[in-house]
Formats: structure tokens, C-alpha cells, sequence
């Protein structure tokens, strides 16, 4: 009998410690060069900051959060209504959260901690930029199992720098450009010790533990 309740118990807790959300593995690789427009022909397409925000969900044993962020400020650009590229600001210090909002002194402690030095450290690193390397059509096959975003169109490869730490990050995205507008999405999954945040990462902490691997899935318009 005790034997089967420290099964259940160990199940219990690994079960606990794979809360992702189901989403695409984003690629991770070191800093590439970002081609800069040069066509006269080109494109661009002002981010609608209003219209357009980072959602996030970090996990842990004993449950989730989840919360967002908003862009500063941001650009596509466009070819022959193909997207060649862009480039985005994120503003950490407007990080919320979205899952306390019943109990605000937990949701104000909670946020002030992400802002903090053993995460995004706000104060030295007030904004994180993305900017894109590469875009290219996604067309899945009927034996592509390897993309979880449904409707993807596109591959894009972009740096991602936050606290001064520039990694290029691959993920699929479902993008339509029309109307004079683009609308951009995508959700994925990256570790967030690649920039630097390993605050309570290790495995060993079992209950203290919060997850490396972070949910992102951002809504983009652009004008």
C-alpha cells in the first residue's frame, strides 16, 4: 500500500511538472544577421501597439500563470505581399499578469518578482527586441506531423534579445497580408535559461521548482 502511494505521489508530481501548454518547440540557435530593407519597392507596415500584444505562461508543480506583455513600438516589411522582413520592441516593463486578478496584493507580488533581478530585471533591462532574420512559406505535407500551429504559412527565424542576451529563435506562424494590413500569429515554446533567467530551474527544487520551458504566443497588426 505504501508502496502505491509513493508511485502515485512521484506520478503525481512528474505529471504536475509537464503543465506546458501543447505548442511548437521554437529552434534555437546563436545571433544571425538581419537584412536591412533596401528595395524602394518595399513595403512597411507601422505595428498597431494598441491591437497587438505577447501573451505568456510560465508553469510550476502546483499550478500556472499567465499574463502579458505590450510592444513598444514595431515594422514589417513587405514585398509583393510577401513579408521579407521586421522588427519589434517589447516593453518589460509592462508585464501583467492576468490569472490573479481576485487577489491584486499576490498579482502586484507576483509581478514585481518577474520584473525583478532573477527574472527579466526591469530595471536594468527595461526592453526586450525581436527582429527577423527569415521568412519562409510553410507548406505541410499530408505526413507533416512537426507544426502544432494550426493554419501556419510561414517559418520565421528571428533574434530574440532579452537582458542582453541575443539567441535566433525559429517558429511557425500563420500570417495574412490584405487590406493594407497584416495580421500575425504564432504560439511556441523556449527556455528561458538560453537568456539568462535559471532563478529556480533545477529540478531538484521538486516543489520549488518553476518551469525553464515558457508558453509565448503573440497577436501582431500591422498598418
Amino acid at each position: 500500500m505504501q508502496y502505491k502511494v509513493l508511485v502515485f505521489l512521484v506520478m503525481f508530481f512528474a505529471a504536475a511538472c509537464q503543465q506546458v501548454p501543447k505548442a511548437d518547440k521554437a529552434e534555437v540557435t546563436e545571433a544571425q544577421a538581419v537584412q536591412q530593407p533596401a528595395d524602394e519597392h518595399e513595403h512597411t507596415y507601422r505595428l498597431d501597439t494598441a491591437a497587438s500584444a505577447l501573451y505568456w505562461i510560465g508553469t510550476k508543480p502546483t499550478g500556472e500563470h499567465r499574463g502579458s506583455f505590450r510592444f513598444t513600438e514595431g515594422q514589417l516589411f513587405a514585398k509583393d505581399s510577401i513579408l521579407t522582413g521586421g522588427q519589434f520592441t517589447i516593453d518589460i516593463n509592462s508585464l501583467r499578469d492576468t490569472d490573479l486578478e481576485a487577489q491584486p496584493d499576490m498579482r502586484t507580488k507576483l509581478e514585481e518578482e518577474l520584473r525583478g533581478e532573477n527574472f527579466f530585471d526591469a530595471a536594468r533591462f527595461p526592453v526586450a527586441s525581436f527582429e527577423i532574420t527569415g521568412v519562409s512559406p510553410y507548406h505541410p505535407s499530408e505526413t507533416d506531423k512537426g507544426v502544432l500551429l494550426k493554419d501556419a504559412t510561414h517559418m520565421i527565424k528571428g533574434n530574440l534579445t532579452m537582458k542582453s542576451v541575443t539567441k535566433n529563435i525559429t517558429f511557425p506562424a500563420r500570417i495574412v497580408l490584405q487590406n493594407g494590413k497584416v495580421k500575425a500569429t504564432a504560439n511556441f515554446n523556449i527556455d528561458r535559461t538560453l537568456w539568462g533567467m535559471t532563478y529556480r530551474a533545477d529540478k531538484s527544487l521538486q516543489d520549488k521548482l518553476i518551469n525553464s520551458i515558457v508558453n509565448i504566443r503573440f497577436d501582431i497588426t500591422a498598418r
